[in-house]
């Protein structure tokens, strides 16, 4: 019996770039924001954010078979995607090991748009920056230190869980946010697919 991390660890970016050129290529669903997927992604991919997944999982499902490949940064968001598609009904799904940052680097094509910083570097310049002004501000504010404790426990938390609610919070900013993913448009191009 497969493991959801053994099957994420098993589809790497040499493998996909293989079924690419193959021409049995998967669907590539791309769950980051559209922001970050505006900047790059891999040619063909469909963009559907984690919140938008998770809220049409069931519409999605009707669209989609067992060939689909799972995409965001780093799998983390592309892992939580393939749950929530198997809690629908579709299980066995991949997850591009590494995600982007892994695509990137092996050199295979990529789609680039106007560039942004991810949503990780953007969680970590908030917190770093919370962290920093409340231990300074600390030393004149008694207290003051424990804003920056509490960004501290909430960072411990997401690592544990492997969930983040900044990146939540921040992936809602219009900067992060880009041209809403058209969940329609997603479909029709999938029903179309040949």
């Amino acid at each position: 019996m497969t493991t959801d991390a053994s099957r994420a660890a098993a589809f790497t970016p040499a493998a996909l770039q293989h079924l690419i050129k193959t021409g049995d290529s998967p669907r590539l669903l791309d769950v980051r924001t559209p922001g970050e997927f505006r900047t790059s992604h891999i040619p063909g991919a469909y963009n559907v954010p984690l919140d938008t997944l998770r809220e049409h999982r069931a519409e999605l499902r009707r669209h989609l078979d067992e060939n689909v490949v799972l995409v965001c940064r780093s799998g983390a968001r592309a892992t939580q995607a393939e749950r929530a598609l198997a809690e629908a009904g579709l299980p066995n799904l991949r997850v591009l090991d590494g995600g982007m940052t892994a695509w990137e680097a092996s050199g295979a094509p990529v789609n680039r748009g106007e560039q942004r910083w991810e949503l990780e570097r953007q969680v970590r310049l908030i917190a770093g920056s919370i962290v920093l002004v409340t231990g300074v501000v600390g030393f004149f504010v008694p207290g003051v230190h424990l804003i920056g404790t509490a960004v501290g426990a909430g960072l411990t938390f997401a690592a544990v869980s492997n969930t983040c609610a900044m990146g939540l919070m921040l992936s809602k900013l219009p900067y992060n946010r880009g041209p809403r993913t058209d969940i329609r448009t997603v479909i029709a191009s999938l029903r179309n697919r040949t």
